[in-house]
């Protein structure tokens, strides 16, 4: 298994390296800050591709000009970020929140459009990516057993809270460091590895095992799978789950639709459903029910959550928002209005334009790619990491957690200039023939 790096140019390097000290640079409690260093920086680097073009070395040159999604991108958060002072505004919130909630976007939400950028521009080749994510993977597994064992001979949760809270965050678990968790409804212990808490470390673990799987060294891709299997595992998490299943699977089972022994299975399948039916429907019933039951305190608190910001959405800011998160009471266990769903935060904080700001881009991506992954294996990875995110903005606020992210926006932009070059190439080729 060679360790050499598979990076070659000066935009490769950056993002391996960034990748592979993913583990390092956690124990610092940095992890919040290199993200969108990472993706200002990448950016400026494709801007300037861009404006200099053919005077800028091989690997600097831009791999062709951006995506009409791109753009759509660029624009739904650039819209957020209007939204955002107009919900300020609106609130009467002062000039010090405004500044620090720009900020907040400059850290968040920019990077949704940031990263797709620097992917669609940059010369930054997916397997560079996938072997970052694998070399992760064996951080990981070679951190499991002092991990798992923390919890059972006597060692803290939390190791320590880095002095680089001081830039500013969402709070201090994004610059701590954890062996591990106490789940408070079950008392037993939760891991989250790198990431700031449990569910989202799945989910982090979910977009592994869906990187790996494009690994073409078997044993860099047993690593990374194993990794990602396990971060599901420990962080206990209902989603991390589901992703696992339906990120790993979905993607490679829409070929099919375009096969017609498919669709002949198919109409069998509805038959035999149409006869037991009532009694599959019944036991999906009970398995949701299970699900839910699992952690029941956590679906109560969250779906409360849902339901308060739903009502002051509609009562008191439909257009734009509350501009920020407000506190929770002890219904919701003191978690802030507006948190832990992205869709329904949105609403709450930024309004229906805000939403429409990330729906529009995203269902536009969404669809680009479905058609793609129906014909070509190359979309296999975007669609998982799509499924991902779609499924992350259901538990989670996507926008805090975009510095985590970052591999698969740069898939996302990659894989979209490669779609776009491909529909020019045969638009060229049609004018031709013509």
């Amino acid at each position: 298994m060679s360790g050499a790096s598979p990076a070659e140019g000066l935009p490769e390097r950056i993002t391996y390296r960034a990748l592979v000290l993913t583990w390092p640079f956690y124990f610092i409690g940095a992890l919040y800050v290199v993200g969108p260093v990472l993706g200002w920086m990448l950016a400026g680097l494709a801007a300037l591709s861009l404006y200099l073009g053919p005077a800028l070395r091989d690997d600097l040159r831009p791999q062709g000009p951006i995506p009409p999604v791109i753009y759509g991108w660029m624009a739904g958060m650039g819209v957020m970020l209007v939204v955002l002072w107009a919900g300020h505004l609106d609130w009467s919130l002062g000039t010090g929140k405004t500044i620090k909630s720009s900020v907040g976007w400059a850290k968040g939400w920019a990077l949704l459009a940031l990263f797709p950028l620097a992917g669609a521009v940059l010369k930054i080749r997916r397997a560079v990516l996938v072997r970052g994510q694998c070399v992760i993977g064996l951080w990981t597994l070679a951190l499991l057993p002092v991990m798992v064992a923390a919890p059972y001979v006597g060692l803290p949760e939390r190791i320590f809270t880095s002095p680089l809270k001081a830039v500013g965050g969402p709070g201090p678990e994004y610059f701590s460091v954890y062996f591990f968790t106490w789940d408070p409804a079950s008392w037993t212990p939760r891991w989250q590895f790198f990431a700031p808490w449990s569910p989202f470390a799945a989910l982090l673990g979910v977009l592994q095992v869906c990187f790996a799987l494009e690994e073409r060294n078997i044993r860099w891709r047993t690593i990374g799978i194993a990794a990602g299997s396990a971060m599901i595992l420990l962080s206990k998490s209902r989603m991390g789950l589901v992703g696992l299943v339906a990120c790993t699977m979905g993607p490679r089972l829409l070929a099919l639709i375009l096969r017609s022994w498919a669709w002949q299975v198919g109409a069998a399948a509805a038959t035999a459903f149409a006869m037991t039916g009532p009694a599959v429907l019944g036991g999906l019933s009970d398995a949701v029910a299970t699900f839910k039951g699992a952690r029941a305190d956590s679906t109560r608190v969250r779906e409360t959550l849902q339901r308060i910001a739903g009502e002051r959405w509609q009562n008191e800011a439909f257009w734009t928002g509350h501009g920020i998160v407000h506190p929770g009471a002890h219904v919701v266990e003191y978690m802030p209005i507006g948190s832990h769903h992205t869709w329904w935060g949105l609403l709450f904080v930024k309004g229906l334009l805000g939403l429409l700001a990330l729906a529009v881009p995203l269902l536009w991506h969404i669809v680009l790619v479905l058609a793609d992954a129906a014909q070509n294996p190359r979309a296999r990875l975007p669609l998982a990491v799509l499924m991902t995110f779609v499924l992350l903005s259901f538990g989670e606020n996507i926008e805090i957690e975009a510095y985590m992210l970052w591999p698969g926006l740069l898939v996302l932009g990659s894989h979209a200039a490669e779609m776009f070059r491909a529909a020019q190439a045969e638009d060229l080729t049609l004018a031709e023939a013509t």
